[in-house]
């Protein structure tokens, strides 16, 4: 079996795991993975949940589709993504539903939407800057993308959801979980005085685990 052909298995197989477990719904939601000659992204209108990894899109570094079904038409994200950050090797953007939630609050700080609540959340995430809404499939989004990527394997785009990168597909999957699971602690706490981590605790966190 070619490499190629196992991360589009994997690919198939992560977007079940989201989609049996809630975490995305319908045709929302899209996977990347980096590859020698190119990237492969889930095709547009596909649910994660029921992906054909035969037909999984393969597209060159330009975008332009070289097999398979057409690509997600939010593609430009996870080129900007790939441009911007040279460690990424995958990406996940999820319309999950308390990362959502978290991105339509009043008030939040853009610079870094949510507190380190957990070390997993730091070691995993560290900072999430709020990107401004655009219209879905607006190009623009890419360039406000490319804004923050290069700084943060992470960014929680306003009313959409999560764009998350890393080293591999497994790492992107994990980050991106975690940062739905602190989303999902942050509105629980809501109305509740809470203990983030100090950032003498985040600093050794930092220097025990660098990204």
């Amino acid at each position: 079996m070619s490499d190629e052909t196992r991360l589009r298995e994997r690919m198939a197989e992560h977007g079940k795991a989201l989609f049996d477990r809630g975490l995305t719904f319908g045709s929302a939601g899209n996977i990347s993975v980096r590859l020698d000659d190119g990237w492969l992204l889930t095709p547009t209108n596909s649910c994660l949940g029921r992906l054909d990894p035969a037909r999984i899109a393969k597209l060159d570094d330009r975008g332009k589709l070289l097999s398979g079904d057409p690509a997600s038409k939010e593609a430009f994200m996870h080129r900007a993504v790939y441009e911007e950050r040279a460690g990424a090797q995958a990406v996940v953007h999820l319309h999950a539903t308390h990362s959502v939630a978290v991105s339509c609050l009043h008030g939040i700080d853009p610079a870094n939407v949510l507190p380190p609540l957990t070390a997993y959340y730091v070691m995993k995430i560290g900072t999430l800057p709020l990107v401004p809404y655009f219209r879905p499939g607006d190009p623009a989004l890419g360039d406000a993308i490319r804004e923050h990527i290069a700084k943060t394997p992470a960014v929680l785009l306003a009313n959409h959801g999560p764009v998350v990168a890393g080293k591999s597909l497994d790492d992107a999957m994990y980050a991106t979980e975690e940062l739905e699971e602190t989303a999902k602690l942050f509105l629980l706490l809501q109305n509740h005085r809470t203990r983030p981590l100090t950032d003498e605790q985040i600093a050794d966190l930092r220097a025990h685990f660098p990204g």
